[in-house]
């Protein structure tokens, strides 16, 4: 048995694993579908998609044009996080928000009717999933929730989102997950924090912290290479990964420990070379407050784009050294994609939606009026 806290406002309360009525965790579901989910021309090709809180307090799941319109909104009952991508195919997957139990799947090319499908008794998301290379498959980031260890579950899309099984994610709390360009390694972001639904995003174990990177093959699931934080670095929670050219796996960290021992919190590492963190000349992570929302890669591969929206700055690092070459104002921003020409779209949760490049150069920047962009854009 393990002690929950909700909120200091909140009466504690204990709550056994074991005994929790684990059937009741999937009871979200997506709101109707009912009217047109079109509200811009439909000739318009979408570029960008993130999910978002709307004017009117409702959730979205929004497919933008290049500059910032809005041509479709697939509605949400609640909040979304990450979208899982297989842009040959035009599949996508939104997910919610840590420890949510729902899951949308849409056409991000038509309006075709979106299906939603749930986790299954004894598991929560964790946000985050990744599409197999031919597109079969889904990999999903989720908790076994009796015993507290990261899986990755198994989704044959053809099916309809049928779970069919899962793998060890070699950690607790797995969060972002990716696929390598080989098609047959997953980079696996393991947070190193237990949740449950009942307890809402608390964090059940942050004493007994142990984040990692870990590479798995995504057909056996079978463990690659694992990569630890040094003991002083347990409250370093790897969150979210992008790969870079050269086939490094960058992260972003958030830090649950003491502010003023907050490590630097950007990474990387490969199958076979250990975590290192980048070494700028003034220490950055205390000025990033401790949390890095969002990571992404120029399509190019070269640059890297590290969201920290607590302190309202974007980071940009060459992959090539490690070497921080600029930051750009952008308060509550978080959603990042990366572009051509070492370019990235960037957004808000105050609705900015802004393309730039390092050395602080916007390119373009609109405001989408009462919109709240959250952590995650993608390109499609």
């Amino acid at each position: 048995m393990r002690q929950v806290f909700q909120s200091a406002s909140m009466s504690s309360m204990a709550i056994d694993r074991r005994t929790v009525l684990l059937g009741t965790l999937s009871a979200i579901a997506l709101a109707r579908f009912g009217g047109p989910t079109a509200i811009a021309a439909d000739t318009l090709q979408a570029a960008f998609v993130s999910a978002a809180r709307m004017p009117d307090g409702s959730y979205a799941i929004l497919l933008l044009a290049a500059d910032g319109n809005v041509l479709r909104q697939v509605p949400l009952n609640a909040r979304g996080h990450d979208i899982a991508l297989h842009r040959a195919t035009g599949r996508a997957v939104a997910f919610a928000r840590r420890p949510g139990t729902f899951a949308v799947a849409f056409d991000s090319a038509s309006a075709r009717e979106p299906a939603v499908f749930n986790a299954i008794e004894g598991r929560h998301f964790y946000g985050h999933g990744a599409f197999s290379s031919d597109g079969r498959l889904l990999y999903v980031s989720e908790n076994d929730i009796a015993n507290g260890r990261g899986v990755i579950g198994l989704y044959d899309v053809d099916a309809g989102y049928k779970r069919i099984g899962e793998h060890p994610s070699h950690g607790v709390g797995p969060h972002e997950i990716i696929l390598l360009s080989d098609g047959r390694t997953l980079a696996i972001a393991n947070g190193g924090i237990d949740t449950v639904p009942e307890a809402g995003r608390a964090m059940l174990n942050l004493d007994e912290m142990q984040p990692n990177l870990a590479f798995a093959d995504a057909e056996s699931g079978a463990l690659i290479a694992r990569h630890e934080l040094s003991a002083d670095l347990n409250r370093l929670s790897i969150r979210h990964i992008a790969a870079d050219a050269n086939g490094a796996v960058w992260f972003g960290g958030q830090w649950e420990g003491d502010p003023e021992a907050t490590p630097e919190l950007i990474g990387r590492a490969t199958r076979d070379t250990p975590i290192r963190l980048i070494a700028p000349a003034t220490a950055l992570g205390g000025d990033l407050k401790g949390y890095i929302g969002s990571v992404a890669v120029a399509c190019d591969g070269g640059m890297i784009a590290a969201s920290a929206p607590k302190a309202g700055r974007i980071i940009y690092v060459n992959t090539a050294d490690g070497a921080v070459v600029d930051n750009s104002p952008l308060p509550d921003g978080c959603g990042v994609a990366g572009e051509e020409h070492a370019r990235f779209c960037v957004t808000s949760g105050l609705g900015a939606f802004r393309h730039e490049a390092p050395g602080t150069r916007i390119l373009s920047e609109r405001v989408l009026e009462g919109i709240a962009f959250d952590n995650h854009l993608r390109r499609l």
